[in-house]
């Protein structure tokens, strides 16, 4: 229900959904995340090339996208909880194969199947989020449920590591398992449906409301910017544990407490972001984030042995550009859909996010080459590469917030119009 005033607080509900929905990502980002720390140890024990590694990581990727693109047509016909409920299912199996996975082939193959799942949720979840909050408050709604990323490596990352060295790689997908069923019974007994959209009917077949939402120019606008902001993390983040341990000189020992400093102080980050990038606005804070994370980028890319703690100070500057970028791009990128396309939309936008990161890594896995030491070879190629992107992405984030901004002032005059009185804040 729209009202004159901003709404500053949020039900019980409301903040249940909140937390099912962080805890969803934190599943399924820890799943995706787990593989960079254990790349060391998998390029070991799988004994596997680095270009074989990008490929484990392409795989849930690729398949992601693709889930995305097969899916955007129905998104919109179905309520949303229960498409959330499906998806994380299968995200749970696929996750268990790779927990057993007893060799590389059969690791790609559960990573494909994850991914085939696993690459729709998040999408899902956002659609959820602009369905049920408005855009005053969404900033900070994002900014929670981003936390999540942090969270993973707080909680997850430094426990997944612990379990790899103890009992095997296989465990930490295993963790995660017991963390998702526990997840994905929260859901059915406490979400109610989301079917509002349902509503808002059209007499588009899934193929035509495919077609539609990748031909708009706005939403296309939309996409090509999310291709260039998963280029970091996809590039970067693979080889992240082997930069670390090889080059920066961190034993494999350390490396839980670099992950754990860096996701105790996103955690705080993160709604702080999101509560400032409603506060001074979306954009102004994406703008503020890139410039700072293309700084840091190229600085920590370039480093060689470090001591401990400057590589947690770094990594701390680092991970608060990233947090910060992305609470406000995907806040931003929320607004530009129609109500009746906002699943269809955020699922091809979640696919091209995965494609795009996909293509990223296979790129990075041959940029980077190790050395008869284990040295990563070429590594700070890739800062370069990634602070070009984000000074890209700024360009076209500028863009996505005119349009927003003129959208939103066009919903709020027609809604003046219809009403015969002063315009009312829109979603």
């Amino acid at each position: 229900m729209q009202t004159a005033e901003p709404k500053t607080a949020f039900t019980t509900y409301e903040k249940a959904i909140i937390g099912m929905l962080a805890f969803i990502q934190f599943t399924v980002i820890l799943d995706f995340m787990v593989l960079s720390p254990l790349g060391a140890q998998l390029l070991a024990e799988l004994n596997i090339t680095t270009a074989q590694f990008g490929w484990v990581v392409s795989a849930y990727a690729f398949s992601a996208g693709t889930a995305g693109l097969l899916t955007a047509g129905f998104a919109d016909r179905y309520d949303r909880k229960k498409l959330l409920l499906f998806f994380y299912s299968g995200f749970v199996i696929g996750t268990l194969l790779c927990g057993i996975a007893p060799d590389y082939h059969f690791l790609l193959v559960a990573r494909i199947i994850t991914g085939l799942f696993g690459g729709v949720i998040g999408s899902i979840g956002f659609a959820i989020v602009t369905d049920l909050f408005a855009w005053q408050v969404r900033g900070r709604v994002m900014g929670v449920i981003q936390t999540a990323f942090a969270a993973s490596q707080v909680l997850g990352i430094p426990l997944g590591l612990y379990l790899a060295n103890n009992l095997g790689w296989h465990a930490p997908f295993l963790l995660i398992v017991g963390v998702s069923v526990l997840v994905g019974i929260a859901i059915v007994i406490y979400m109610k449906p989301v079917n509002a959209h349902l509503k808002l009917k059209s007499d588009r077949n899934p193929f035509q409301h495919l077609l539609h939402t990748v031909s708009r120019p706005s939403y296309l606008r939309g996409f090509a910017s999310t291709t260039l902001l998963a280029t970091g993390g996809f590039m970067m983040m693979p080889f992240g544990s082997a930069f670390a341990i090889f080059n920066l000189g961190i034993s494999q020992d350390e490396l839980p407490l670099i992950y754990m400093v860096t996701g105790i102080s996103a955690i705080i980050i993160g709604p702080l972001a999101g509560k400032l990038s409603d506060k001074i606005g979306k954009f102004p804070l994406f703008l503020y984030a890139s410039l700072w994370g293309m700084l840091v980028t190229i600085v920590y890319c370039n480093l060689g042995i470090t001591p401990l703690w400057q590589i947690m100070v770094i990594n701390v500057l680092l991970f608060a550009g990233i947090s910060a970028r992305m609470v406000s791009s995907g806040t931003l990128v929320s607004a530009v859909p129609d109500p009746q396309d906002r699943g269809a939309y955020m699922g091809i936008n979640s696919s091209v996010q995965q494609i795009s990161g996909g293509i990223a890594s296979l790129v990075a896995g041959l940029i980077v080459v190790q050395s008869a030491s284990g040295k990563l070879e070429r590594y700070d190629w890739l800062g370069y590469i990634v602070a070009a992107t984000m000074l890209v992405t700024i360009v076209m984030m500028y863009s996505i917030n005119q349009y927003v901004t003129r959208k939103q002032a066009a919903e709020a005059a027609q809604g003046a119009s219809l009403a015969g009185g002063p315009a009312l804040p829109t979603r």
